[in-house]
């Protein structure tokens, strides 16, 4: 089986976005980055989301 897009824990979205894990969660709780998906007591997100969250900072950049 080969994963084609992994789940992120909350510390490696933070790492990918550059920000703190505190700031990664206060982005969730504004609704920039997306809720996370539930597995039991984890909170995992899919690569793609937060990839998804820069591309769209990067598309607002150009819009401004």
């Amino acid at each position: 089986m080969t994963i084609t897009d992994p789940l992120l824990t909350a510390r490696e979205g933070a790492e990918m976005l550059q920000v703190s894990v505190p700031t990664f969660w206060r982005r969730v709780a504004d609704g920039t980055i997306p809720k996370p998906i539930k597995l039991g007591a984890l909170s995992r997100w899919p690569q793609s989301e937060i990839s998804e969250v820069i591309e769209k900072a990067k598309a607002q950049r150009h819009a401004a």
